[in-house]
């Protein structure tokens, strides 16, 4: 018998000592395909590493993992461990060794320290961080085992073959980062490359992270010993390639502008299109309408709810979470903050629309007190086309030939008036050129007798100069 035949044979007893049979087993094969977006095709390939991976765990070869617990609520945690025994996951689980976890493992204390210590020491793991990382006081906003949490993420993730930040809160605080933001919450990428730790890190994000996203992240890793495509948020394409609005089944009723804008009403029991109350489908990247919730059951908005948009977390920024985004959650804009200040985008557009308002009330005063709106705004007597065709004419006129007539001495006596303008223009510019021309003339005569006097003074007192100068 061959190797891989005697690997089935003994992965087939571990799985009927469990209660699974080998159909339930190769249909979990399936769904991890799915789940790591290979396809079913790939089902049988996906058989064989499992078993091969079950087995080695009889024999000391499973993949290390260290799931540290940062500033969460274990929501990710608890999304994870859900599953009914024996559910496919339980076999997924087998993958890994899961040497550490605050939250699953049996062991607590000093002991599980010890565990996570040599895991490190040992390498070749993966590291899981689920939560925000709490930079305020020094670190000492979040403490494990005496000692900052911060620095149990820099030794676990330094030796790690890649970090999974399993949660928003992982991603860039989620909660935690929301203002104020006292305790200097940020995501577990920024905070490694601040503290130059140079490891690949996959973003899974999702208030909770629906658990198939970890099963299929552990595959690409485990199973293809390579990690999963990412985007440039670091975050499995496969999972976070298309928004919640592009497979959501109430899509059609979007684009038909058939929508609920209030719950309990007729257009919400037809499961019409809930994007006025606030949905964030449309700029929130995630396959929860295609990956399904509770085994694949449902998910917020088949249940009735309005995305929240969970899955928005920019790991760059701590400010862009989705809690800071997207609140108040049934509204359907966010609120602003200047300062201490919040408000909706509609105050503001109220507020500008009310000033407005009031310039428009004052301007029209302003108009009317200076007698500019006396007699309103002059109307034409006669269409053109009227004038021109007066049996045809679409306008009701009592005399329509002594309206044209008046019409064309209205006329003549305007173009009158412009000429009348016309000549007053020229007379006043050829006036305006001669009186200048006399005003040079007679500013020349009054040079010219200026000089005469300077020169009849000059010779006046050298006269006398003469004459004194002879007397003596």
């Amino acid at each position: 018998m061959g190797s891989e035949a005697i690997v089935a044979a003994r992965l087939q007893d571990m799985l009927e000592a469990r209660g699974v049979s080998r159909r339930s087993f190769m249909k979990l094969c399936g769904a991890v395909a799915a789940a790591a977006g290979l396809g079913q095709i790939a089902a049988p390939q996906v058989a064989l590493a499992l078993e091969k991976s079950v087995i080695g765990a009889k024999e000391g070869k499973l993949y290390p993992v260290i799931w540290i617990e940062g500033a969460s609520c274990t929501g990710c945690t608890e999304s994870f461990a859900q599953v009914d025994t024996p559910d496919p996951a339980t076999v997924v689980l087998e993958m890994i060794s899961l040497n550490y976890s605050e939250t699953l493992s049996a062991a607590a204390g000093w002991s599980m320290e010890e565990a996570k210590e040599q895991t490190i020491k040992a390498g070749n793991y993966i590291l899981v961080y689920e939560g925000a990382v709490l930079e305020g006081w020094g670190g000492h906003a979040l403490r494990v085992a005496d000692k900052p949490g911060t620095e149990h993420l820099i030794e676990a993730a330094e030796h790690a073959n890649a970090v999974v930040a399993l949660g928003s809160c992982a991603v860039n605080g989620g909660w935690m980062g929301a203002h104020p933001n006292s305790a200097g919450a940020l995501g577990v990428q920024a905070f490694l490359q601040k503290n130059g730790i140079e490891v690949p890190v996959i973003n899974v994000p999702g208030c909770p992270a629906n658990p198939e996203w970890l099963v299929a992240v552990l595959v690409d890793v485990v199973m293809m010993n390579k990690l999963p495509e990412l985007d440039s948020m670091n975050r499995p394409t496969v999972i976070f390639g298309q928004t919640i609005h592009d497979n959501c089944e109430r899509r059609g009723h979007f684009e038909n502008g058939e929508f609920v804008y209030e719950i309990g009403s007729k257009e919400e029991e037809l499961g019409y299109c809930l994007y006025p109350l606030g949905c964030r489908g449309p700029q929130t990247y995630a396959d929860c309408s295609v990956t399904l919730w509770n085994h694949g059951r449902s998910w917020c908005v088949k249940s009735g709810a309005p995305c929240i948009g969970c899955c928005e977390a920019n790991p760059a920024n701590p400010g862009q979470n989705w809690v800071e985004v997207n609140t108040p959650f049934r509204n359907r804009h966010r609120d602003l903050r200047v300062g201490p200040l919040v408000f909706q985008p509609g105050t503001v557009a109220l507020g500008i629309t009310a000033l407005l308002g009031a310039a428009l009330v004052v301007h029209s005063f302003g108009m009317k007190k200076t007698g500019r709106t006396d007699g309103g705004a002059p109307f034409e007597k006669i269409r053109r086309w009227d004038e021109k065709n007066p049996d045809k004419a679409i306008g009701k006129y009592e005399d329509i030939d002594a309206v044209i007539a008046e019409v064309q001495r209205d006329r003549e006596l305007e173009a009158k008036n412009k000429a009348v303008q016309a000549e007053r223009k020229e007379a006043a510019k050829v006036s305006g050129a001669k009186a200048q021309a006399d005003a040079k003339a007679l500013d020349e005569i009054a040079q010219a007798r200026i000089a005469q006097r300077n020169a009849e003074q000059a010779a006046a007192a050298k006269e006398s100069a003469d004459v004194e100068g002879g007397q003596e």
